[in-house]
């Protein structure tokens, strides 16, 4: 992203928590231009070109009723998944296939593992991006590319990297433009325990537009109980909106935390909510 193009995502983004914080006042347009320091006109055109429609009708895809109802659609939407059907949009998680790594790598973090990695921009700002020669390893937010390197380093000490681009990484980036219908088959070569995962499998199912709950994951992994660890699962998830941990929120209808910013996935459900229902 340019400089202007990041200040623009960081003022929709501060607009549409603000959106989310004061929906049971109805805001207004100037109320909400003024929070972000900007004029009527302006803030309008900036963010239905983002959005694709206005902040006021953006307003109902990230309130908490309309949160409630998409989680009582949430038995639809995996009966659809294990139909083997998709959605009214073509969904990229069905093409994605996780191999977990090894015992030895695991324990390893990484020895003898070759990383390929490159810093990529996208519709919720810039990403880094990291494979092996098995899958995609590691993607996640991060404006300020040496920390992005920083934090793919601490998650694989001892491994070798270089910064080059693959065809896996611009099949990921397809998949990592939700309105993108040619995605081939993506593989994903993770790191994580065995009950890691299961839940990030599981947060495959979730179709784009739906949410779930962490009880909900819980239930569906066979662990009803286990609500609490099913949460720590998914706030360490590796690899950013492919295994969309975005679309899990709290029982309340509330959004919750984020790894990569709570209002970038306030920004993502709303934006997913909004495209799925035009389709």
């Amino acid at each position: 992203m340019t400089i202007q193009q990041e200040v623009d995502f960081e003022r929709i983004a501060k607009a549409i928590h603000f959106l989310q914080e004061n929906f049971k006042t109805q805001p207004s347009l100037a109320q909400i231009a003024s929070h972000v320091y900007m004029s009527e006109a302006h803030f309008q055109r900036m963010f239905t070109a983002w959005a694709g429609t206005s902040p006021k009708k953006f307003l109902q895809y990230i309130s908490v009723n309309h949160a409630k109802s998409l989680l009582k659609n949430n038995n639809i939407a995996e009966t659809t998944y294990q139909l083997g059907l998709s959605s009214s949009s073509r969904l990229h998680e069905l093409f994605i296939n996780i191999e977990g790594m090894t015992p030895a790598e695991y324990k390893n973090e990484g020895a003898n593992l070759s990383i390929s990695y490159h810093h990529y921009e996208t519709l919720f700002g810039n990403i880094i991006i990291a494979s092996t020669t098995k899958g995609i390893c590691h993607i996640a937010y991060e404006e300020e590319p040496t920390l992005a390197f920083h934090n793919l380093q601490q998650r694989f000490p001892h491994a070798t990297f270089q910064v080059q681009g693959n065809s896996m990484h611009e099949n990921a980036l397809k998949a990592l433009n939700p309105q993108d219908q040619d995605i081939s088959q993506i593989k994903l070569h993770l790191k994580g325990t065995e009950f890691q995962l299961k839940v990030w499998e599981a947060l495959l199912k979730i179709p784009m537009g739906n949410l779930s709950t962490y009880g909900s994951i819980a239930t569906q992994i066979g662990s009803p109980k286990a609500s609490r660890a099913v949460g720590t699962a998914v706030g360490s998830n590796p690899i950013a909106y492919l295994i969309p941990c975005h679309r899990v929120i709290q029982n309340s209808g509330l959004f919750g935390g984020y790894r990569w910013d709570p209002m970038r996935k306030t920004a993502m459900i709303g934006w997913e909510s909004l495209h799925t229902a035009i389709e």
